[in-house]
């Protein structure tokens, strides 16, 4: 299959499966034209990439995750590494949300006290 007909079947981008292509998580051939061609199972990788992604790993995460990206990566149990990967970018999730949170108050106090407490801002 064509990029294109790739990123139809898996809601992406050809852009992001370039992209995905060249840090070695996908792999394509090239036809006679240049065009590159995918094998039908790449469907399955690509969708779980975009699945890994989606739960707030990196690209870089999702690499440790390489050798079980043609099966059902949701349903299958995670590697200690796999599972140490998750868990420190859980970490740095939980380290950004606190800190939004803490300027989200600060800026909402601010406010406060601009308007003298009269008016709150949507939540």
């Amino acid at each position: 299959m064509r990029i294109g007909e790739l990123a139809t079947a898996t809601g992406t981008t050809a852009r992001a499966l370039r992209h995905y292509e060249q840090t070695g998580l996908i792999s394509s051939e090239r036809a006679s034209n240049g065009y590159r061609v995918y094998d039908e199972r790449t469907v399955v990788r690509v969708r779980n990439i975009r699945h890994l992604l989606a739960a707030g790993l990196t690209l870089d995460d999702v690499r440790v995750f390489h050798p079980c990206l043609d099966g059902d990566v949701a349903a299958a149990s995670p590697s200690d590494q796999g599972l140490r990967v998750a868990l420190e970018r859980l970490a740095v999730l939980n380290q950004r949300i606190a800190a939004q949170t803490e300027a989200r108050d600060r800026l909402e106090a601010a406010l406060r006290g601009a308007t003298g407490g009269r008016s709150r801002p949507a939540a």
